[in-house]
């Protein structure tokens, strides 16, 4: 009997999923992969059903002779394992961000001889509607809040980046690109307080209080389904602290990141050159304490943010304070660094992890940025966080517009510079 290979997210089962199972059986006997969770989120939304419960429905359809797992959007791995007579899809994959997907698959069937069987697509429009309410149900704080938990047992390293506001959410959330064949897109967001801030033309001194700063949160949930990951700056004070975190965790906030400062806040990439005070160990320790004390699910994350290498305190005080606050109950840290390099950070994931195996670390190479996710990934950082780079580029190209404006007394020559009207008007979809 002739083999056939059948890839499938199955989060949503229709008409035209069964009717492809059944022409593939057809062909001979159906294997079926099920992309992973992880493999789902590369190229759409967060799946809603989980991985095991999809394979199961998959396995009660008539046909399907076997299920196997397929932990990326390529085929190749499983491809080369079960040499299938027949690969069968869709033909609506021929466009879009499959298209590199289904020349590797053409690719790699030439190699041993299968063939590649595409079925017209069957276009469902109760589909759309389904596809709206499955992201309604996704932005639900009970749904999103433990998200991060689950990217982090998913994924080696989580890419992160800020959102300011309802748009930058978008996105965010929208925006894939293709890296070595694959799809790829950001795992979630990192509300910042320095971008917070700047976006409402105000200095990152902890001066836009907390009420504002949800309200920005609120905004950026309204539209997105991605974990959010808060900037708390230090927590304010320790009576205050588990108030934010019982407010967050409410409306849906995956974690909250503290830094170990008190006294007058100013940004930490200043470093010494302002004033800036580190709390003790212990009065840091206990405002972690007080926070998770307040805690009422398991799946909000209070992450510990360590100053020590911004504040030239050195590395082992840097790892002193890392040993006291994942004990005094912090879900994670985040090393911070200002050195042009990666170096000092690749010493702290070194030795922290030989220590902690699992306390998940966060990152943010703003200013030693020529390392990748993946080199970071591999020396044991699980988190990257690209902090302030979207309102970074939009602050350059909003004032060379204003300028060219003013240069011409006339807005036509910035037309290059511009979405177009009919975009800026569709771009928010109903």
């Amino acid at each position: 009997m002739k083999t056939v290979y059948l890839c499938m997210s199955a989060d949503v089962i229709h008409n035209g999923h069964i009717k492809i199972i059944s022409r593939a059986a057809e062909l001979g006997e159906l294997t079926v992969g099920v992309l992973t969770d992880e493999a789902v989120a590369t190229y759409k939304r967060y799946p809603l059903i989980p991985f095991e419960e999809r394979c199961e429905i998959i396995r009660s359809i008539k046909g399907v002779a076997n299920i196997v797992k397929q932990s990326t959007l390529s085929y190749n791995e499983n491809l080369q394992k079960l040499k299938p007579d027949y690969v069968v899809h869709g033909d609506n994959w021929r466009t879009g961000v499959q298209s590199t997907v289904r020349e590797q698959v053409i690719e790699a069937l030439k190699a041993y001889g299968g063939e590649l069987v595409e079925f017209p697509y069957t276009a469902q429009a109760d589909i759309a509607d389904f596809e709206k309410d499955a992201r309604k149900i996704l932005a639900m704080p009970e749904r999103r809040r433990p998200r991060l938990r689950e990217l982090l047992k998913l994924k080696p390293v989580l890419s992160i980046l800020e959102a300011h506001n309802g748009l930058t959410g978008l996105i965010v959330e929208n925006t894939t690109a293709e890296r070595e064949g694959h799809v790829v897109q950001f795992d979630g967001m990192w509300v910042s307080s320095l971008c917070d801030s700047t976006a409402k033309g105000k200095p990152d001194i902890e001066l836009v209080d907390i009420t504002s700063r949800v309200n920005t949160i609120e905004q950026i949930m309204e539209v997105t389904t991605k974990p959010i990951i808060l900037d708390g700056d230090t927590g304010g004070m320790l009576e205050h602290f588990p108030y934010l975190v019982k407010t967050l965790e409410r409306i849906g906030v995956s974690t909250v990141i503290i830094e170990d400062k008190e006294g007058f806040k100013q940004n930490s990439l200043f470093g010494t050159s302002v004033k800036q005070t580190q709390a003790s160990i212990e009065t840091f320790s206990k405002k972690i304490m007080a926070g998770k004390a307040a805690q009422t699910t398991p799946d909000f994350m209070i992450f510990a943010r360590i100053e020590s290498l911004v504040l030239e305190q050195g590395m082992e005080d840097a790892l002193a304070r890392a040993r006291a606050f994942v004990k005094a109950g912090a879900d994670g840290i985040l090393i911070h660094s200002k050195s042009k390099t990666p170096d000092e950070v690749f010493e702290f994931l070194e030795r922290f992890r030989a220590e902690f195996k699992e306390v998940p670390i966060a990152v943010v190479p703003t200013t030693y940025n020529t390392v990748t996710e993946e080199e970071l990934g591999r020396r044991g950082a699980n988190i990257v966080i690209h902090a302030n780079h979207l309102i970074r580029s939009a602050f350059p190209a909003m004032e060379k517009t204003a300028k060219t404006i003013l240069e011409n007394g006339r807005s036509r020559d910035v037309n290059d510079l511009c979405m177009s009207i009919k975009d800026i008007l569709t771009l928010v979809k109903l």
